[in-house]
């Protein structure tokens, strides 16, 4: 009897040592990473801040404090009880070592209703080393690099004030969300590191990228299948290769992407401005209702484009037309200077011409000596109206 006594005892002050831990590492429902021995390198630290916010009945945050703090590849997963904030306010450090990587992410957040992800912080990816190694530019079989983040079935999110630095791969990954906003995001990597789109998206509905700054060596935007109703607004792009729908028809059972728009936003100094992008000869699918309005272009080649002979680096055949059906499309008040000379051209499908395109008050100025802009367009008959700066159309 005295030794269950004994055992039922220390079973009690153990329980009680660990409720008085979870008390002294939660303070009115913040959990500060550095109370659970987070110094330099915080990834156990915030893996069991983030499991006992995620257990809280009561909204929740997680604190990153100011400071540089290493990170190994982690993911912070729901579902949980209730809404969940990860404030970072400190700079995070990937492994620089892409084989300290399997899975394609560095951080990644799952099936979680009501995230929010805000700080003044940077998730740094220390991708200069790994983009030697990418063979992704020429090898469209190749071994894929981590992305910064990874946002997966995410439902209710916001994502604010927070900079990604330098990915590997892709910064920002967006898969199979539901009403997601971007505000006052900002990527950044230079312009000859290779395959770091800014955020691609995929299979989602409803998400919003809103006054962002995005500057990086591969799309600022790229819209994979499945997107419905993407809404870009006041993002500033450069350098990189523009706002891309697309690639489209490279996978065989390609969902439609429907309900883009991109609005008030300026691009600067780029290989591409608005851009639509589809394989010729691989694989079908649907593109519509997609629409670019109030784009400022400075210095940028290729101002708008929408191609349906993408085949990058020959990795494909153009013995086929693509079998991408692209409709309602509208570029209105897009102004600016063009490097080439060549400011629109449309190249659509010859086995599914494209229907229901416009083009409004195109004011481009090529910044050349060969004369003014034009505009080159094949098996499309585009409706023009307003000011037509670039002719050939």
């Amino acid at each position: 009897m005295g030794l269950k006594v004994v055992s039922s005892a220390i079973v009690l002050f153990s329980l009680l040592l660990l409720l008085a831990s979870t008390a002294k590492a939660q303070s009115n429902g913040v959990f500060d990473v550095t109370k659970y021995g987070g110094k330099q390198d915080i990834t156990a630290a915030l893996t069991n801040a983030w499991k006992d916010a995620c257990a809280s009945t009561k909204p929740s945050k997680v604190r990153i404090p100011s400071g540089t703090y290493s990170l190994r590849q982690v993911t912070l997963a729901g579902p949980c009880k209730s809404a969940i904030e990860l404030q970072v306010n400190g700079i995070l450090k990937a492994p620089v070592n892409p084989d300290q990587f399997s899975g394609g992410h560095w951080v990644n957040f799952r099936y979680i209703d009501h995230l929010t992800l805000s700080g003044s912080g940077t998730f740094d990816g220390q991708g200069n080393v790994a983009w030697s190694k990418s063979t992704c530019s020429k090898n469209k079989n190749c071994e894929g690099l981590p992305m910064n983040i990874r946002f997966d079935f995410i439902t209710n999110g916001l994502v604010r004030d927070i900079t990604t630095r330098d990915s590997k791969n892709f910064h920002v990954n967006v898969l199979g969300c539901k009403n997601l906003t971007f505000q006052h995001f900002t990527v950044t990597a230079p312009a000859e590191s290779i395959n770091t789109d800014g955020i691609h998206i995929g299979r989602s509905t409803g998400i919003y990228i809103i006054d962002s700054k995005i500057g990086t060596g591969d799309d600022c935007i790229s819209v994979g299948d499945g997107t419905e109703e993407l809404h870009v607004t006041r993002v500033t792009c450069g350098p990189g290769r523009g706002i891309s729908v697309g690639s489209l028809g490279r996978y065989p059972n390609e969902k439609p992407v429907s309900g883009i728009f991109v609005k008030n936003c300026t691009i600067s100094n780029i290989a591409n401005g608005v851009r639509i992008k589809s394989w010729p000869n691989l694989y079908g699918g649907d593109a519509s209702n997609m629409h670019f309005e109030d784009i400022v272009m400075n210095n940028v080649q290729n101002p708008v484009i929408l191609d349906q002979e993408y085949c990058p680096w020959s990795q494909c055949s153009l013995k086929a037309p693509s079998k991408v059906k692209i409709n309602d499309v509208s570029f209105k008040n897009i102004r600016g200077t063009s490097v080439t000379p060549v400011a629109v051209k449309l190249a659509c499908s010859s086995g599914i011409p494209c229907e229901k395109v416009e083009l409004t008050d195109i004011n481009l100025v090529y910044s050349g000596s060969e004369g003014p802009v034009k505009s080159q367009c094949s098996h499309v008959k585009p409706i023009i109206s307003g000011i037509m700066s670039a002719s050939g159309c």
